[in-house]
């Protein structure tokens, strides 16, 4: 078990409005169980370990596309959404931010009782974690929230993460149990954060073994052994110019609006042109439910590629906030009609794949293999008009903001203005039929395998 990279979270304050809460966990268990239903639990929870996946989960629910507010809120939202169904799938999420995190161990205790599980030894897990990234992780920030998702069989996910008010910014950590040897030696599935200039000391390195032996050493010398070794190891450091172990950077930009060049403008290309392709054929023919129009497809195509998407295609987390936008109305508001569609259309698939007709689940996974077919072909897409259009309709879909209904809060959301399809898909990074992003600038992320 390794590190699956580290990413800049901009840290936001606020909380989620009722509107967009009870859509959260509506959206998050439905696309949970799918999750199950098709791939499994273990699927599942490798997923949640992955930084790129759970940003784009978060941006698919409305929430902002590139703040640590999405870990919270997806936290919660999953919580609160699998509490009916927690049993029957087997998934429970346990902790919380602040007071909630603190409760983690009883919660694991109680479901260990009824588990059959070791409690004690989860409960030490859920300790020992928070003490690795809060501790023997030194890099600034400190923990608040503490997310720990427990398997029936024993297996679990932790998603933690730290805030630096000084550097306005979040560190996001994921930890699996699958394959987990040891706490203390390269236990992190991923840490996300930002990049820091000041020595970041990371003593669960596999090349910090002989710093954690020597502390123990150290210990049994004295007070006073003790500090002069800290002495002189912090002046080495400083010494050697101090470096982040990690190799892999996933650096999410401080902007709120979404920009061409946070998006891989080929893959958007691909999901609209199979939402207007197959949506007559496969929502009156296959998923048999009439009324839903090439938008709602659309979101479909979005949120079925956060199911069955490899983890490479993550690496633009904003290209999934096209799905529902955002509350802060960056892309754009929340078009509710457009999300209730999109929940009621997996809520059907998923009870009628329940009951073992899995063909509106398939309908749903062949629009995503669509995208993906027309993808080797596509170059690009006008961002920013797709953008404008979506706030040009915003009203006809009951488009919200966390400041009110998109018609009355359109002036006071700053938005770049349009730019010609040449410079959108010069900005996008779109080279030839590579489709890979040129600048880097506001965008560094890790390709996962």
């Amino acid at each position: 078990m390794g590190r699956t990279g580290s990413a800049v979270l901009p840290l936001h304050y606020g909380r989620v409005p009722p509107w967009l809460s009870s859509r959260m966990a509506n959206l998050g268990r439905v696309i949970v169980e799918a999750i199950v239903i098709e791939y499994g639990r273990e699927e599942l929870f490798r997923r949640l370990a992955h930084p790129q996946w759970f940003q784009a989960f978060g941006a698919v629910m409305g929430m902002d596309w590139h703040s640590s507010g999405i870990t919270t809120s997806v936290l919660g939202a999953l919580k609160r959404g699998l509490a009916p169904v927690q049993w029957e799938l087997g998934v429970h999420v346990c902790g919380g931010r602040g007071r909630e995190s603190r409760k983690t161990p009883v919660e694991l205790m109680g479901l260990s009782d009824r588990l059959g599980l070791d409690g004690q030894e989860l409960a030490r897990a859920s300790r020992l974690v928070a003490k690795v990234d809060g501790s023997a992780v030194q890099d600034g920030y400190a923990l608040y929230l503490h997310g720990f998702i427990l398997g029936d069989d024993g297996s679990w996910v932790v998603v933690q993460q730290g805030m630096s008010e000084e550097r306005r910014a979040a560190r996001r950590y994921h930890w699996l149990s699958d394959g987990l040897e040891s706490f203390v030696e390269s236990p992190h599935a991923a840490i996300d954060g930002v990049p820091s200039a000041e020595p970041i000391v990371n003593l669960t390195d596999g090349r910090a073994a002989p710093a954690r032996a020597a502390q123990i050493a150290l210990v049994r010398e004295g007070p006073d052994a003790v500090v002069r070794a800290l002495r002189d190891h912090r002046s080495a450091w400083r010494l050697a110019g101090g470096r982040v172990v990690s190799d892999d950077v996933l650096t999410l930009p401080f902007h709120h609006d979404v920009r061409p060049e946070d998006v891989i403008g080929r893959r958007l290309h691909a999901a609209i042109a199979a939402a207007h392709a197959r949506a007559p054929l496969d929502f009156a023919e296959l998923l048999l439910t009439p009324g839903v129009g090439a938008r709602t497809v659309f979101a479909l195509a979005l949120a079925g590629e956060v199911v069955h998407g490899a983890p490479a295609r993550f690496s633009d987390p904003a290209r999934f906030s096209l799905a529902h936008g955002g509350k802060d109305g960056h892309p754009y508001p929340v078009p509710r009609r457009v999300y209730d569609e999109t929940i009621r259309v997996l809520t059907q698939a998923v009870s009628r794949a329940k009951l073992g007709q899995a063909d509106k689940l398939s309908a749903i996974r062949r629009l995503d293999v669509e995208a993906r077919r027309l993808e080797r072909t596509a170059r690009s897409v006008d961002v920013d008009a797709f953008i404008e259009r979506e706030w040009d309709r915003s009203p006809e879909w009951d488009g919200m903001t966390v400041m009110g209904p998109a018609a009355a809060v359109r002036s006071r959301v700053r938005r770049p203005a349009v730019r010609a399809l040449g410079d959108s898909r010069r900005a996008t990074g779109v080279a030839g039929e590579s489709g890979e992003a040129a600048s880097r600038e506001q965008l560094t992320l890790p390709l996962m395998a």
